[in-house]
Order: structure tokens, then sequence, then C-alpha cells
């Protein structure tokens, strides 16, 4: 549930610990979804909150940085296909900063839709973990 880390990290870290596949695969999805509502409904509320703070400040106009920056790239590539299909490939592709935290970010402040931005990220969630484990899977059965 960390961010940034997800079941990016979560996933390899569980095959190398010989953990059940199925398992582990289900826990690492449930576990990387469970933040999306709270992020979607109140993280850029708080986050436009912090920016002005002194202690928090910092951190806030970071997240607030990329989850613009994401929304740009996600509306660049939507040009080419719908915001619902390049927010599920944002999300879907397991690449460093591109997760279900900035997705659904990212997308709340393109004011995509609860129930279209929640089903993107989900799906997309999905295929990282899809990806991520079989390539660990597969990486930990060859050593």
């Amino acid at each position: 549930m960390l961010p940034l880390i997800e079941l990016r990290g979560a996933i390899p870290v569980s095959q190398a610990l010989d953990m059940p596949v199925i398992p582990s695969y289900i826990i690492c999805i449930i576990g990387n979804l469970v933040p999306i509502p709270f992020i979607y409904l109140f993280a850029g509320k708080l986050l436009h909150w912090g920016k002005d703070k002194k202690v928090v400040g910092k951190f806030c106009r970071w997240c607030l940085d990329k989850g613009v920056k994401a929304g740009e790239k996600l509306t660049k590539k939507a040009g080419r296909t719908s915001l619902f299909f390049a927010l599920m490939l944002f999300v879907g592709i397991p690449i460093p900063g591109t997760g279900a935290w900035t997705g659904i970010l990212a997308a709340s402040f393109l004011d995509m839709g609860f129930k279209s931005a929640t089903t993107a990220v989900t799906l997309g969630v999905i295929l990282a973990g899809t990806i991520m484990m079989t390539a660990s899977y597969l990486g930990f059965e060859l050593i």
C-alpha cells in the first residue's frame, strides 16, 4: 500500500520469500486498491490545504506537482484513445511513478468521474500485478 512501491515491490518480495503465487497476487491487488477511493475523494483537497503549511508544504507541493504532471501525460496520451484506456495503461505498465496512487490522483485532478477512474485504475492494477507476478514467478523459477 506504500506510494511508489505498491505491488511493483510487494509481488517480487512475495516470490523471493517463496509465498504462494495466487494468494500473494490477490493480497497485493487488494492492498493496492484499498486507498484508491480515499485518494480520489480526499487527497486533492488535503494537498491543496497543506501546500502552504510550514511542516508539510514541500511534500504536498511535490505530490500536487506529480499529480498534475501525470494528468498532463494522461491527457496527451488520450489524444489517440480515450482517457479511460490511457489511465488504465498508465497504471498498468509497471514502471516507477505510474502506479495506482499517481493515476487516481491525476484522474481526480482531471475531474474524471469516480466510477470511471476507479474502474480504469482497478484494471490497471490487475494488469500491473499480472505482469509483475509473471516476471517475478518466472524469474525466481529460472534461478
